[in-house]
């Protein structure tokens, strides 16, 4: 799968941390049945790569492995089934490795230089993060001119009420956020909420790709 293909299935990617590799499968039937198939799981926790392969075998999800730091992380995402990995930047082993793997990076840029290392790197689509704190929509809109090829995945700080002015710009393919799984509603593993708060999300934007997993 190519990235575009994988940014385009949803508007919104829920960004993943979880504690109990339990929790992975329900968690995301109910995130897939409410129509966000393009699943992050952050590396940053004792479970994460044991969820990331639980929920790999959940029919419609579309699973990658987020906060991938280095190439050993890279390898043990797709061990563990990823389709693609997230990186908060870029760094020059990362680059050595996106090129020598089969599933795709998307590596994050937070200033102007760093979007233009990762063209130089050739890489055309970009995580932005932190998103709101880097001058979230009026940034990617001062982007948008500079760098005519790029298109960003926003991520950092961005929730239901913020979302959608992103979603707008046309150099932004989706974006990433928590919100649709709050923190008590994943304690509590009320899956009907998490439900409802993904449906929510996915209409957002009508998803404009179909992809198979």
């Amino acid at each position: 799968m190519q990235i575009d293909d994988i940014l385009e299935v949803s508007p919104v990617i829920p960004v993943i941390v979880l504690e109990r590799a339990e929790d992975a499968r329900p968690l995301a039937e109910a995130l897939v049945r409410g129509g966000l198939r393009v699943l992050e799981v952050t590396l940053r926790t004792p479970a994460a790569l044991e969820a990331l392969h639980a929920m790999r075998a959940v029919e419609g999800a579309i699973v990658g492995a987020g906060t991938v730091l280095e190439p050993s992380l890279y390898d043990e995402a797709i061990a563990a089934g990823a389709r693609f990995v997230v990186s908060p930047g870029l760094t020059d082993a990362l680059v050595t490795a996106a090129a020598t793997r089969m599933v795709p990076l998307l590596p994050g840029a937070a200033t102007a230089s760093e979007v233009m290392r990762a063209r130089e790197a050739g890489f055309r689509r970009l995580k932005f993060f932190p998103a709101e704190s880097l001058g979230g929509v009026a940034a990617l809109k001062g982007y948008a001119s500079v760098f005519p090829d790029v298109r960003f995945c926003p991520t950092g700080g961005i929730g239901a009420a913020s979302a959608p002015a992103y979603l707008a710009l046309s150099n932004v393919a989706c974006v990433g956020g928590s919100w649709p799984l709050p923190a008590e509603a994943l304690a509590a593993r009320d899956w009907a909420r998490i439900e409802a708060l993904a449906r929510a999300a996915a209409a957002l934007r009508t998803p404009r790709a179909t992809v198979t997993p």
